[in-house]
């Protein structure tokens, strides 16, 4: 994903859109993107999953629950994830959560390659940017 903050008018949208296909109900709290309202809410920046080439929450997974699918894009496997949380300290952009119901580890999969926050957000401050095997 890329984020254009300068386009971002942190009107949470997108979060809507997420949290409405991930849990049925508008609650930008349980979305798996987060928007940061920066300088007294003069620019917001919305943060995602960058799908890390060398991902340091896959690395230290002691399940093994977190593993990057034939698309590139790295996912959880909630059969797997036994809710330790340590993918959650070192995620670097903190987008990793552990989910209130189950107490797994939960995070943006790229909606299997077409993002609703994308599609929702009515600024461009969503784009998918292509860089590695989704696009192939």
């Amino acid at each position: 994903m890329h984020t254009n903050f300068d386009k971002c008018t942190g009107c949470s949208i997108c979060q809507l859109a997420c949290s409405m296909d991930l849990v049925k109900g508008y609650n930008p709290r349980r979305a798996r993107l987060l928007i940061l309202p920066k300088n007294e809410n003069l620019y917001h920046i919305p943060v995602l999953c960058n799908q890390c080439e060398n991902a340091y929450c896959m690395n230290v997974c002691p399940s093994k629950a977190i593993f990057r699918g034939d698309d590139g894009i790295v996912c959880i496997d909630q059969d797997k994830c036994i809710g330790c949380g340590l993918c959650t300290q070192y995620c670097p952009m903190g987008v990793i959560q552990l989910d209130t119901d189950t107490k797994k580890a939960v995070k943006c999969e790229l909606c299997q390659g077409k993002p609703l926050c994308v599609e929702a957000c009515p600024t461009g401050a969503l784009e998918l940017a292509y860089r590695g095997k989704i696009n192939d």
